[in-house]
């Protein structure tokens, strides 16, 4: 790990710090764990289906992407490789990322930078949807912002201006990206010592993978099945309203579920492991300030909700690297026995 990496990791691991601080601060501990305690364990249980299942579509959608590169992808194969970048983001953000790319190249002998460009699409279709879920959260609930600005009335249409922007440059990114890729890879000359021939081989692959959005036909399927994963998203916060008689009193129905499901990605948008704090505090603080809830049964959903799903990724990313360490770590020291050569 070199020493700009180091500096990243530490950075990450600083944020959280900060927001553990600001979600926990001024806490009775022992009032938290009562609160806790409280909740229904049935609704908590509820969750794991929800999360494991929201996982699972991930996968799904994600084959679809890779289905030019290869034909039938094991649908077990893109779960492990799903739940082993979950696993790894939850202890070095954006480190995830690759990993997915790269497990998934080795389990299905897919190209790397084909597979990267497809993490690439499916990041861009995240960021679109979740843009439009901006853009529609502050035009039917735009009360959603008050607790996070000091003038909700001069920074509502700075939102929606800004989410029908993102959606408007990331689409034509998105159907661009190609050409994009290309552009640069025209200059790659420049680069110094010797790097430009390999850069050049790594984009010129890279593009095969993001040639994939041009295929029409999986369009109806990674649309309907990204539909399907934030509906997921969604309800793994409708859910957890049940898990304390305090919040099943404020009736919050399905639309307060999604206003928090947009408050609470830009939490996981931050460089911070897992969420780890950056998710608490947001949670807790839109929970208070919007639907007037318990603070500390806010704070208590937030530990509940997060823990859960760190919990199982953790678990099914251990799983799996249990289980595919051997093929992956083997092909892994194969290449780079080859690359030494």
């Amino acid at each position: 790990m070199n020493a700009r990496a180091i500096v990243r990791n530490l950075a990450s691991f600083a944020l959280a710090g900060v927001f553990l601080y600001l979600a926990f601060r001024d806490t009775d501990f022992a009032s938290l764990w009562s609160t806790m305690l409280q909740a229904d364990l049935g609704w908590v249980l509820s969750l794991v289906p929800i999360v494991v299942l929201s996982h699972w579509i991930r996968a799904v959608r994600w084959r679809y992407l890779l289905m030019p590169f290869k034909e039938r992808p094991s649908y077990r194969n893109m779960f492990s490789a799903v739940m082993l970048g979950y696993a790894v983001n939850n202890i070095l953000p954006r480190v995830g990322e690759v990993v997915r790319g790269v497990v998934i190249g080795k389990l299905e002998q897919i190209s790397r930078s084909s597979a990267f460009g497809t993490v690439v699409i499916e990041r861009i279709l995240d960021f679109l949807t979740f843009s439009f879920l901006v853009g529609a959260t502050v035009s039917i609930y735009p009360s959603a912002i008050d607790p996070f600005v000091d003038d909700p009335a001069a920074w509502r249409p700075i939102f929606l201006a800004a989410s029908i922007g993102a959606v408007v440059v990331f689409f034509f990114l998105f159907i661009k990206l190609e050409a994009l890729v290309t552009f640069v890879s025209r200059y790659r000359h420049r680069f110094p010592m010797g790097a430009g021939e390999r850069i050049g081989r790594i984009l010129d692959s890279f593009v095969s993978g993001l040639s994939v959005a041009h295929l029409r036909r999986t369009w109806p399927m990674v649309l309907g099945w990204s539909l399907a994963m934030w509906f997921f998203y969604a309800l793994g916060l409708y859910v957890p309203f049940f898990m304390f008689d305090s919040i099943a009193a404020l009736n919050l129905g399905f639309g307060e579920a999604v206003v928090l499901l947009v408050i609470s990605s830009v939490a996981w948008a931050l460089p911070a492991p897992g969420a780890m704090g950056t998710y608490h505090s947001f949670l807790t603080i839109a929970m208070v300030k919007l639907y007037g809830a318990d603070p500390t049964a806010a704070l208590g959903l937030s530990v509940i909700t997060h823990e859960v799903g760190y919990v199982l990724v953790m678990a099914i990313g251990a799983y799996y690297y249990v289980a595919d360490h051997g093929r992956v770590g083997s092909m892994t020291s194969n290449e780079s026995s080859s690359s030494g050569s």
